[in-house]
Formats: structure tokens, sequence, C-alpha cells
């Protein structure tokens, strides 16, 4: 690298002082004739300083362009980025207001370089001042170039399993969900053959996936129903994936397939069954619940129970309690595969073990 800098330094030295000589010598009498010789004398002389201090402006540009690269590291790109449109745009006004300043006689290149900086730094202060509204504004335009989708936010893309499931309606209303939430005619068409089904589960999941969707669109006014992107397949997992490209969104889904290819893909998914598992209260040893004992347990005189979010609680001689709502102390917290297990001891018997003891 050293090697490269020196030659770079000696040609551009020697090109900086074949310039600065011959426009010297045409300028002053006594050189014009001795033109060749002066012209031949700078051209060496700027290739040695070229050479010499090549080197030293060299390490000077490294220092100077890691400071500026330590500053800009805490900057984010969109700031950076509105910080050069802001800037782009003040020299753009500068450069139609300097061009009428340019021709007064004697001040006129001042009064244009004035402008251009101050219009430059101008147009800079004022995007960053205002980079919120300015990039929902892009957002909202780059969004009604990509299919028409309309609201703030980043687009929602409904899958059929989650609509079913019903329990998005409460997050949206809660506010923990926002953004346009877009339908598809597929799933649209795949709701009303499910509605439509000869098996009565599966027609009243979809009559209620169907109720669902009317409640989303009628009383929160949060769903678009759009048309299928145009390079989907004829799986409805498809479209949603080409949907969720096109308008740069995140897919809402209950079904574990689809979050897995959503993800290969680059798209970000919002997981209802891993919302409620996360928002399930933490219970640790010694803490007090009431349950409602409902059956048996697997074990002699075990009664099991539920809480409102199904976690199961297994009752040691809870047997006799079944069918009422005891207090019960939580012994200990057994995660597995298919959920949380509390088990625990009635207060009652708590109490009595503690007199004999």
């Amino acid at each position: 690298m050293t090697i490269i800098v020196r030659i770079a330094g000696f040609i551009l030295g020697a090109a900086v002082g074949y310039q600065v000589t011959a426009w010297v010598a045409t300028q002053l009498e006594p050189l014009r004739h001795v033109r060749i010789e002066a012209v031949v004398g700078g051209l060496l002389v700027g290739a040695l300083l070229g050479l010499v201090f090549a080197g030293w402006i060299w390490r000077w540009f490294e220092r100077v362009m890691g400071w500026v690269l330590n500053r800009l590291a805490n900057v984010s790109l969109r700031d950076v980025a509105l910080g050069v449109l802001g800037l782009g745009s003040g020299l753009v006004l500068a450069f139609l207001v300097g061009y009428p300043l340019a021709r007064i006689p004697g001040v006129g290149n001042y009064l244009a370089l004035a402008a251009a900086i101050a219009l430059a730094y101008l147009g800079y202060h004022l995007v960053m001042q205002r980079r919120d509204e300015v990039t929902s504004t892009l957002s909202r335009v780059d969004r009604s170039s990509r299919g028409g989708v309309k609201g703030r936010g980043v687009p929602k893309v409904l899958d059929t399993s989650v609509i079913i499931d019903g329990r998005v309606a409460d997050v949206v209303t809660s506010g923990f969900l926002e953004g346009p939430l877009l339908v598809t005619r597929a799933v649209l068409s795949e709701l009303q053959r499910i509605a439509d089904s000869s098996d009565t589960l599966r027609r009243n999941r979809g009559r209620r996936g169907l109720d669902v969707l009317r409640r989303l669109q009628q009383e929160l006014q949060a769903v678009q129903i759009v048309e299928d992107a145009k390079d989907s397949g004829p799986e409805v997992d498809g479209s949603l994936v080409a949907l969720a490209k096109n308008v740069r969104g995140w897919i809402v889904t209950n079904d574990f397939n689809l979050n897995k290819v959503a993800e290969l893909q680059g798209i970000r998914v919002l997981n209802i069954n891993e919302l409620s598992q996360a928002l399930r209260p933490v219970v640790l040893p010694g803490e007090e619940l009431t349950v409602q004992v409902i059956k048996d347990g697997k074990e002699a005189g075990q009664g099991v129970g539920y809480l409102d979010d199904g976690t199961m609680v297994v009752v040691e001689g809870g047997k006799k309690y079944i069918g009422d709502t005891p207090d019960v102390v939580v012994t200990s917290v057994l995660q597995t595969v298919a959920g949380r297990m509390i088990f625990g001891r009635p207060k009652e018997a708590q109490g009595v073990s503690s007199e004999r003891r």
C-alpha cells in the first residue's frame, strides 16, 4: 500500500508542479524566456514533494476519515439518508437562486457561494427537525405505490388460521396491533369454503372467522380486502408470502409451517400463540392461586384445574375438592413441550401439615 501511495503522490505532485509552473511562467515576464526550463523544474520539484509528503498526507486522510466514520457510527441510516436529502434539496435551491446572483458584477460569485452555504445548511437542519413527519410521508407514498395500501404503520397480512382463532380482534381492540390489516381474496375464499363445509365443526369455525372479519371491518375499521399478488402461486400460503413481500409488511398467523416459510424468506411473523405464551403470568413456588378443581388427576388423590389462560394446575390431595374452588399453594412449576404445568397443595392441607410439624 505504501508503494502505491508514493507512486500516486509522485504522479499527482508532478502534475500539480507542471500546472503551477506553467501558469506562473505565463504571468511573469522574466520567466517567459525560460518557460521550458521553468516548467521542467516545477515538474521535478512537484514530483519530489509528492513523493516525500504522500505518506504523511495519506495518514492524515485516514485519521480524518476514521474520525468521520466514528461520528457516523452512532447515527442511524435513516438520519444519514434524510440529512443527504435535506442537503441536496438546499443545494438545488441554491443553484436556482445563485444563477441570477452570479450575474451581478463584482460580488455575484461571492453572493452565489454564500447562498449555497446558507440554503444547504437550512435544508439539512429543516429536514432533520422534521424527520418523523418526512419519514411518515415517504412511507405513505411508498405504500401507495405498492398496491394501494392505505393507512399508517407497517401492513399486517392476516392468514386463515389467525382469523378463525378470533383472538386477533381482541389484540387489535387493546391497541397492541396497529397498521392496516390486509386480507386477500384467497383467504376469503378459503373461509367461505370452510363455512360451507358439511362438517359441523369446520362450518362453525368458518362462520366464526367471518364474524371476526366483520367485527374488524365494521367496528374497528382495521381490515382492507386486497387482491392476491400477481406473482403468487395457487396455494394460499404462497399468496400471503408474495403479498407481504410486495407491500413490505408482516404476516400474522398461528400456522407453524407458514411461520417457518415466511421467516426463511426474510419476512417478519407475528404469532398470536407466541404472544399468548409470553403474556402468561409468572408463578413461583410459595405463591397462592385460586383454581376450580374439575376432575381427577392421574395419580391417586390428585385433582386437576385450569387457569384462565389454559394452564393446567395439578392439586395434590385435591380429589375431595372436585367442584369447589380452593386456595392452592404452589409447590413447583414444570415447563413441558405441551405447555406449563403447575403443581400445588390446598392451602388448608398446607396449614394442617405445618401445625403437625
